[in-house]
């Protein structure tokens, strides 16, 4: 299967598009992703198509510092629940390990690794798509992402001592040196920063050793090991295409950079049916959106993938034993006296 990214990883790209007089939706829509999708930034989405919506972004907009731009609006929480304990790490060695460690849990293409010699440190990134494409915003925007994190470990004015990128420089390179400070170099070896590795000795600004132990169990009851299965991943491409009604084994296929025969076979093999697994995040939401009186059953109907309302209203009936209405009804009364 292809890699996937957390929807977190455009963070902040409908916000930049629209300061640049872009419309983000039209440019999704042809790599096959929505912007309703980036509303909950803990949902999977295909890491080729994040990449090629980077690019086709920095052309439409003329900006070619898109990338780096929209790491400005980059914030820690954005890297889901691993960084509750990476804040927490006493300094920043053990932070940016830790966070290198457990980087699958928020982007599947990202591959950093941390060296030290002669007195350096190299945090060298590279993204690995699984297929050859063009992905200079894509790194730009994850170096600058880096950038951004070191300086929150050490401090706002902290700054490397060269910040590298294998493209040629952009055309008016003013942005990357507003953001990631003089010592941008283009044309280099590697994409990366490096640093003096005694910033690493340095305490954690942003730790407080009272909550480190917290932080610990509570990571290690969440973590995701790096086999999530097939089926893992199709529910999560369910329930974020389902809004857009193009919820389909073809699209979803799509998302995961396969055939849809692959997406059969590997479901076949857990037991599992795409139609299975489409009907059963369905139940599971319809519970959540019926029983909240303030969404409509139209709106409900929608954010289902339904064609209709009557032809919601069939599923539901055949699912639950009674119209939407009538559950909704039923639950209302069950509720004890004196809730909302």
């Amino acid at each position: 299967m292809k890699p996937l990214v957390r929807t977190a990883a455009l963070s902040g790209y409908v916000e930049l598009c629209r300061s640049l007089g872009v419309d983000p939706q039209p440019l999704m829509k042809r790599v096959g992703l929505d912007t309703a999708a980036l509303a909950v930034q803990d949902r999977w989405i295909s890491g080729a198509a994040a990449v090629q919506v980077l690019e086709l972004s920095a052309a439409d907009s003329g900006h070619e510092d898109f990338g780096v731009r929209m790491a400005e609006f980059r914030r820690f929480s954005n890297l889901g629940p691993v960084s509750l304990v990476v804040r927490e790490e006493p300094d920043v060695r053990s932070a940016l390990r830790l966070l290198i460690r457990h980087q699958h849990m928020y982007n599947e293409i990202l591959h950093a690794r941390l060296s030290e010699g002669d007195g350096l440190a190299t945090l060298q990134v590279d993204l690995r798509l699984g297929e050859a494409m063009e992905s200079r915003q894509a790194t730009d925007l994850a170096v600058a992402a880096f950038h951004r994190i070191l300086r929150g470990f050490l401090h706002t004015r902290w700054q490397p001592l060269s910040v590298w990128f294998r493209h040629p420089a952009p055309a008016d390179p003013a942005t990357h040196r507003r953001v990631l400070g003089p010592m941008v170099e283009f044309g280099r070896e590697f994409d990366g920063i490096v640093f003096y590795a005694d910033d690493l000795d340095a305490p954690n600004a942003m730790a407080d050793p009272l909550l480190r132990e917290y932080a610990r169990q509570y990571f290690e009851a969440i973590a995701v090991p790096k086999d999530t299965t097939v089926a893992d991943r199709v529910r999560e491409l369910i329930e974020v295409l389902l809004p857009s009604g193009r919820c389909s084994i073809e699209q979803v296929a799509r998302s995961l950079g396969v055939d849809r025969r692959t997406v059969h076979r590997h479901l076949g093999a857990s037991g599992e049916t795409f139609s299975s697994l489409l009907n059963a995040t369905r139940v599971h939401l319809a519970e959540q959106f019926v029983a909240n009186p303030r969404r409509s059953l139209t709106e409900i109907s929608d954010l289902l993938g339904f064609s209709s309302l009557s032809a919601f209203s069939r599923w539901f009936r055949e699912q639950f034993g009674s119209s939407p209405r009538a559950w909704r009804s039923g639950r209302s009364l069950q509720q004890p006296s004196g809730q909302d």
